[in-house]
């Protein structure tokens, strides 16, 4: 499984590259706006900027909701550099456009994923990636990981070219679980894939062996 961090913060993506992890970035307007990045055209400068430390993909959402609006914004977002990825919502329109997108070979993220069904639809249009969002799923008592599970049994089944992002990761447990349903990607905020360093028997370990060798360099 891949890794993107969901943020525009370049700090958090440069320390996510320099440890050697990082696959993707996945941001939107409101993650630019939480690092101080407002109006149209620093938006498209930033995405720029996240472009160029990134090998994988980027994904830039679309503010439009008709057909027309989509297209003509994510052919902008998509000649702003090679790896964007125009991130559309899960909606009529949305799906007519990834259609679109697909046949003029623009990478595509279709959003706010909710159900197989959409999930279904999606890969019909040729969507690049899905983002089903496994934290707001879980938030109305519903299985989020058990909507991945299911996504990617039919994908297996059908043969669908469309990769799993699981979105609205709220925890590295989440992680290895998406992982375990068959999620292609997690995306998520770098603190929680940095959650998955993290075990008590870890650090007991190390704390020992340094103890162990300093005992016999004193």
């Amino acid at each position: 499984m891949r890794f993107f961090i969901d943020t525009a913060d370049l700090d958090q993506i440069k320390e996510a590259h320099d440890l050697g992890i990082l696959d993707g970035v996945t941001t939107n307007p409101s993650l630019m706006a939480k690092s101080g990045i407002t109006g149209a055209k620093n938006i498209e400068e930033h995405y720029k900027r996240i472009a160029s430390i990134v090998e994988g993909d980027v994904s830039a959402e679309v503010i439009a909701t008709d057909y027309k609006g989509i297209i003509s914004e994510g052919e902008y977002l998509a000649s702003l550099a090679p790896n964007i990825v125009v991130k559309v919502p899960m909606i009529k329109d949305g799906i007519k456009a990834i259609s679109y997108f697909s046949q003029n070979g623009i990478k595509t993220n279709c959003t706010l994923v909710f159900s197989a069904g959409q999930a279904i639809l999606a890969a019909k249009a040729g969507a690049t990636y899905i983002s089903p969002f496994v934290g707001r799923v879980d938030d109305i008592n519903w299985d989020g990981i058990a909507l991945i599970e299911e996504i990617a049994e039919i994908y297996a089944i059908q043969m669908y070219e469309t990769e799993i992002l699981a979105a609205s990761i709220r925890s590295s447990r989440h992680i290895v679980q998406a992982a375990k349903a068959g999620a292609d990607i997690a995306t998520c905020p770098l603190s929680t894939i940095m959650g998955l360093f993290n075990h008590p028997l870890t650090d007991i370990g190390l704390e020992k062996f340094l103890a162990d060798y300093n005992k016999g360099n004193s």
